[in-house]
């Protein structure tokens, strides 16, 4: 493991070889914020699939992959927007100390949330919640869910952003599983179903959540 004065060459030589590939290599140069986000989504899928099958190697080459992603779209902002990959950094740290009262206290600004060292889940979840409301000024809690989630993600993070902001939601009828296993076939047996029917199991499911989050909605007004 590289020291902290390495890791910080270390990331200033990928930005600097960045800098040099935008300006003296073609395909660099013509790049856009655009064009590259099916490499970002390629990149993001083959972390995954390195975490997933506990290849440490793997992992270690594809965030390499997915760190020149975010090198280069800040290389782009910082001929188009202004800003670069240091503001990124500084805006992430920015946010992880005040989202963490617990760790951070008064530096945080929301050191009246928590003291310092608490360690209750259901506190630390709750303040999370309320600190990331209060700063996106957000209507609804499903306000801000990427709509092209993957059907299951999009699903399972509605209902969770529902849960963690106290609402009355009717859950839908399910099936009674006993661990991820039997989770597993659940869903497989219902793709399987699904195929068998000519039914597209991921625009249903679309569909299914469009309604939660109407349902959700409602649940939000006023009474």
């Amino acid at each position: 493991m590289t020291s902290a004065g390495t890791r910080g060459e270390a990331v200033a030589a990928l930005v600097a070889v960045m800098d040099r590939l935008r300006t003296e290599c073609a395909w660099d140069a013509r790049q856009t914020h655009r064009s590259l986000v099916e490499y970002l989504l390629e990149e993001t899928h083959e972390t995954i699939e390195a975490i997933e099958t506990a290849d440490a190697d793997s992992l270690r080459e594809e965030l390499g992959d997915l760190l020149l992603q975010v090198v280069f779209h800040s290389r782009i902002a910082s001929e188009e927007s202004g800003w670069d990959l240091a503001d990124v950094a500084a805006d992430i740290t920015e946010k992880l100390v005040r989202r963490h009262p617990h760790v951070f206290g008064a530096d945080s600004g929301y050191d009246h949330l928590a003291e310092v060292g608490t360690t209750d889940e259901e506190t630390l979840t709750r303040n999370w919640a309320t600190i990331k409301a209060s700063e996106k000024q957000r209507t609804s809690a499903v306000q801000g869910i990427p709509a092209t989630l993957p059907a299951l993600s999009l699903a399972q993070k509605s209902w969770r952003r529902a849960a963690e902001a106290g609402l009355a939601v009717p859950a839908p009828a399910g099936a009674d599983v006993a661990d991820e296993a039997a989770l597993a076939d659940t869903l497989l047996a219902l793709v399987v179903a699904a195929e068998a029917a000519g039914w597209d199991a991921e625009a249903a499911l679309r569909a299914r959540v469009r309604e939660l989050h109407d349902d959700i909605r409602s649940a939000e007004q006023p009474k």
